[in-house]
């Protein structure tokens, strides 16, 4: 692949790069171009200092564009976001050229490459469209527990269970979602593609995935999920029982009352 590099490599100060969580889902479909950098995820250059990297499950990350630039981007990939997000989740990072070192991430500080080279962003890029789809689902399952939280609450100080059985089977399904979209979509454990080509740039993902807690991350979440799917479940498995117990009652009632009617009309009616 021919090397292509953003800038100035020796007095350029610094590159700020942004990964955004646009929805669901980006269809890449017929965007094919001669300045194209690579299919999977989508990357191409844009303008002389441009950099653009789309991946299908709705994030998208920019590098060396003008507000304007990415503005009227932002517009042009409307029709084009499934199951957009009402708030776009977002993620920056600065990137900074030093030369006489190998690629660092310290923590906490600017990232650290000797070339501002399409490939390394290919990398940065795919780390920070994992980390901004994650903390999207980190900020949903927290939302699950804000939800759960006080019906496991009231269950134990007050013995209640929740009378609504629908919102629960709804909690469930948008925890599987979750589990969906991490597993389907987002591929925490893959690897980026650019990593065949260029096995020198390995160092620079492993950092990077370090840095942000990646597998950490995403373990965590699938932990979390599964106790919200358990924790819905059993409720949900209360409350058919509550409704199973009050069935028997009822039928019980009536036919207790179905044997009083025919005692009565046998005593006092043929009596």
């Amino acid at each position: 692949m021919t090397q292509n590099n953003i800038g100035d490599t020796s007095d350029t100060k610094g590159l700020t790069i942004r990964a955004i969580l646009l929805g669901d889902r980006l269809d890449t479909s017929g965007l094919e171009r001669i300045n194209m950098i690579a299919s999977t995820p989508f990357a191409f250059r844009m303008s002389e200092n441009g950099f653009v990297a789309l991946f299908r499950y709705g994030a998208l990350v920019l590098a060396g564009l003008t507000p304007s630039e990415e503005n009227d981007f932002l517009e042009s990939l409307k029709s084009r976001i499934n199951g957009k997000l009402p708030v776009f989740e977002e993620e920056v990072a600065h990137i900074v050229i030093t030369p006489e070192k190998h690629d660092q991430v310290p923590p906490g500080g600017p990232i650290q490459v000797s070339d501002f080279s399409s490939e390394r962003l290919l990398v940065i890029a795919d780390v920070l469209a994992k980390s901004v789809a994650l903390a999207h689902n980190e900020r949903q399952i927290g939302a699950f527990f804000g939800v759960v939280d006080p019906l496991a609450r009231n269950l134990a100080n007050k013995g209640r269970l929740p009378k609504d059985r629908t919102s629960i089977l709804k909690l469930i399904g948008e925890a599987l979602i979750v589990v969906h979209r991490m597993a389907a979509r987002v591929a925490v454990d893959d690897k980026p593609d650019i990593l065949w080509d260029r096995a020198d740039l390995e160092r620079l993902y492993a950092r990077l995935e370090d840095e942000y807690e990646l597998k950490e991350r995403a373990s965590t979440l699938a932990y979390k999920v599964g106790i919200v799917q358990d924790t819905a479940s059993a409720l949900t498995d209360l409350i058919d029982s509550q409704r199973s117990l009050r069935l028997e009652i009822t039928v019980v009632a009536l036919i207790a009352v179905e044997i009083i009617v025919t005692v009565y009309d046998l005593f006092y009616r043929h009596g």
